[in-house]
């Protein structure tokens, strides 16, 4: 089985490519947002 948590990479790893650190990215900024957008409208709905 895969472990869940990979430790840090080892001096002299190469990095992994751009692309897949920019969809990582992409997806963490999103996911925040989306998430922050429901807390948002959950407070709107209550305070009402």
């Amino acid at each position: 089985m895969r472990a869940i948590i990979e430790p840090p990479p080892e001096p002299g790893e190469p990095s992994p490519p751009i692309w897949k650190r920019l969809s990582w990215f992409a997806g963490l900024a999103v996911a925040s947002s989306l998430a922050t957008a429901a807390v948002a409208y959950l407070l709107k709905a209550l305070l009402r």
